[in-house]
């Protein structure tokens, strides 16, 4: 893992940049421009998830990643968790999920689930996900995502 990674909350205001992240994450995927379109609002990092406290970021000023965790009873929903393209394969990732596994401990969460962009499987996989089922993608009438959990 890279050493001094920071992670810290999100600040008031920096929904754009967060949001602008995001759309590159994908993006880096190989999805075409009609596919990332129709995946904006969708991706789009709101203010009010910034100002209810559980957006986190890694990186100090410039952001290298972000996750957002809505913990609700023994589950925590991992809603967003994306690393900026350049900062891929650097440990970031791995230190945002080992913070947002302690954070979705802390509210008494028993187990994690999210909805897999399919090339961000090995990743969740590595970091002890498996896959139980399908989901209808918000934004891609017709297509199903991986739903993955894991027991804490």
């Amino acid at each position: 893992m890279r050493e001094g990674i920071e992670i810290r909350r999100a600040r008031p205001g920096e929904e754009e940049v967060l949001t602008a992240l995001v759309l590159r994450s994908k993006a880096s995927n190989g999805y075409d421009e009609a596919f990332m379109a129709a995946c904006v609002a969708e991706l789009t990092i709101p203010a009010e998830a910034i100002s209810d406290g559980e957006v986190f970021v890694a990186g100090d000023e410039t952001p290298l990643g972000m996750y957002r965790l809505i913990a609700k009873g023994e589950l925590g929903h991992v809603e967003d968790m994306f690393v900026d393209p350049q900062a891929k394969r650097s440990g970031v990732g791995r230190a945002l999920w080992a913070h947002m596994e302690a954070r979705a401990r802390a509210f008494g969460c028993f187990r994690l689930g999210l909805d897999a962009d399919p090339f961000a499987v090995a990743f969740y996989q590595a970091m002890g996900m498996k896959i139980v089922g399908e989901s209808p993608s918000g934004s891609i009438p017709g297509r199903m995502l991986p739903r993955m959990e894991k027991v804490l």
